[in-house]
């Protein structure tokens, strides 16, 4: 039991220490036309939304419409299935525990450990990676009178996270190989390191848009491609983000995969 504790606690640390820098979309506002493609060469589309600390995908899972619609402020999301006219809400990420509220704007000042019960963060100092100042944060937490230590660099001018180290030696790295033009938009190039124990590395790459706040396409191990294409920047309509009247609200009992029931909204 001791043992399931601590592995427990491992995992809350390094969630939080192994955060990939993606950014969160908190850059202007905008549509996008999202396509993925497999190493099959299997292509899936869908739209993004992107309001002020909200976001909502459109996509089609195994045939079936499904929108996400996200709240960042609220800390809430809720599913929508639109051939059913039902939905699902939720609020803190599944898995347990209570995520932070998100901030405003990032900030390699801001305490990483702040919001996450019984973990501690030391602000050690600014030291390079890979060519950019960042702040190293040292991180710990105790369970069963043993402490897990790890550590996590936060980029001085945007707040995203760098590099990150876990308990077990796990690792993440972050960096910029240069500027490139995707789509029409100028982007930076990254790449993340993941180094995993018994494992060797493997590398994904990002293009991030500044303007945006996030990244515009992704490449990950095994030939998986995700990329924005078609953006549109302007304010988006609220009703994109709320959840259309006639839409009945289902509930997950437990021990079910889908058993909906509740009010109409």
């Amino acid at each position: 039991m001791n043992m399931k504790r601590q592995c427990v606690t491992a995992a809350a640390l390094f969630a939080v220490v192994a955060t990939t820098g993606q950014v969160q979309a908190g850059g202007a506002e905008f549509s996008a036309d999202m396509v993925r493609r497999g190493p099959d060469g299997e292509v899936t589309s869908g739209k993004m939304y992107v309001g002020d600390g909200r976001t909502r995908m459109e996509m089609s899972q195994q045939g079936r419409e499904v929108v996400r619609i996200s709240d960042q402020k609220r800390r809430m999301e809720w599913i929508l299935f639109p051939a059913e006219q039902n939905y699902l809400e939720r609020g803190a990420p599944p898995g347990g525990g209570q995520a932070p509220a998100p901030a405003s704007e990032p900030s390699a000042e801001a305490d990483p450990c702040a919001g996450t019960p019984g973990m501690n963060c030391r602000r050690v100092g600014v030291e390079d990676v890979n060519g950019r100042p960042a702040v190293k944060w040292e991180m710990s937490i105790t369970a069963q009178d043993k402490t897990l230590t790890g550590a996590q660099w936060l980029d001085q001018e945007r707040g995203m996270p760098l590099k990150s180290l876990a308990p077990d030696g796990q690792s993440m790295e972050l960096e910029m190989l240069g500027k490139e033009t995707v789509d029409g938009r100028s982007v930076e190039k990254w790449q993340m390191t993941t180094i995993l124990a018994d494992q060797q590395p493997t590398q994904t790459f990002q293009w991030y848009d500044p303007e945006l706040g996030l990244a515009v396409r992704e490449e990950f191990p095994g030939g998986y491609v995700s990329e924005l294409k078609n953006v549109r920047i302007g304010p988006q309509p609220e009703d994109l983000f709320s959840v259309p009247a006639g839409y009945t609200r289902m509930t997950m009992p437990a021990g079910t995969q889908q058993a909906p029931h509740g009010e109409t909204k």
